[in-house]
């Protein structure tokens, strides 16, 4: 393996938990006014990404609930880099929020030489809106048709069995990675530009794994154009109840869940991280909501809290860098 360049992330829950707390002095008549004008929610995915309509659907219900304009700003670029430095050098006054995924902050901390952004200092953690795991999908003509047999079938045939994935650092890199470490196999991986790209590469065989989200491979591993072998969550998904987390079946370090999470920048006064967080956790809990925007695309609502948002940033943080040093990738 390569050596892992890292950055150093040594702080306790106590200090992000602190970073939340942070207030500046606001009168409370502008505390009361809020917002005075429009917010802007970046996100650093592409349109059409599945953050970006998830944000888009979560704008337009806080545009009703605020009686402000709530606009989604995509910032896409250098694994969300680009739009987390972007809020965390914005004004702490909530007319600024993220809306993060995971691996900004949990694995490009241990992936990059340096960052332009603290993921634990720069940021007021709101709540984690929604968290869904990815399924370890192979082409029909791999002859295993679970993990047991994948385990077997690669130790028979050590270095012929590939993986694809959209890059070095990845989910789908690092839960490759750890799979072959703990299982003791050698497992290929095939980088791709994108997740399209990545997809054809493993319906036409020319990759034989990857792992894909529910929504997307529901459809293709009924109509047997993928097979299931295993699950990358805490807990077996809803829409994909059948198929077992590679927990069950020996291997509990392969999980790497993917959030979606609101922040703001450090600083933005407690009162209004509360009011952003009762109002957000009233849309996920709304049926409607929940069941349209987030259970029909593959999405479990969550709903954690500013403090419990924290504690968990930290805690996987720590789990992450084990997996990126296992991967053995790194950007200079």
């Amino acid at each position: 393996m390569n050596a892992l360049r890292t950055v150093v992330t040594g702080a306790c829950a106590a200090g992000l938990i602190a970073a939340a707390a942070l207030t500046a002095p606001v009168h409370a008549q502008a505390q009361a006014a809020w917002p005075s004008k429009t917010v802007r929610m970046v996100v650093g995915l592409p349109p059409g990404s599945g953050s970006d309509l998830l944000a888009r659907a979560l704008s337009q219900r806080l545009t009703m609930q605020w009686g402000q304009s709530v606009v989604v700003e995509n910032r896409p670029g250098a694994n969300t880099i680009l739009a987390t430095e972007s809020v965390a050098r914005a004004t702490p006054d909530g007319h600024t929020l993220l809306f993060a995924i995971d691996g900004g902050f949990t694995v490009n901390p241990h992936l990059y030489a340096k960052l332009p952004y603290d993921p634990i200092k720069d940021f007021a953690p709101i709540t984690m809106i929604t968290t869904f795991g990815t399924v370890l999908v192979a082409t029909p003509s791999l002859p295993a048709n679970t993990v047991a047999e994948l385990v077997a079938l690669a130790k028979a045939q050590p270095g012929k069995i590939n993986f694809g994935s959209i890059g070095a650092g990845s989910q789908m890199h690092l839960l490759s990675a750890m799979l072959g470490n703990k299982a003791g196999i050698e497992l290929l991986h095939v980088p791709y530009k994108g997740i399209p790209q990545m997809m054809t590469a493993v319906l036409t065989g020319e990759v034989q794994l990857a792992w894909v989200g529910v929504f997307s491979s529901r459809n293709l591993v009924q109509a047997g154009r993928l097979k299931a072998l295993g699950f990358g969550g805490t807990k077996r998904a809803s829409m994909m109840p059948q198929v077992p987390t590679l927990a069950e079946l020996g291997y509990p370090e392969v999980e790497a869940s993917v959030w979606y999470g609101l922040l703001a920048p450090a600083g933005t006064p407690r009162p209004l991280i509360e009011r952003i967080y009762a109002d957000v956790l009233k849309i996920i809990q709304d049926p409607e909501f929940r069941d349209r925007e987030m259970l029909a695309r593959g999405y479990e609502p969550s709903g954690l809290g500013p403090e419990e948002f924290a504690a968990l940033i930290l805690r996987e943080t720590a789990s992450r860098a084990v997996m990126v040093k296992i991967s053995g990738a790194h950007v200079d």
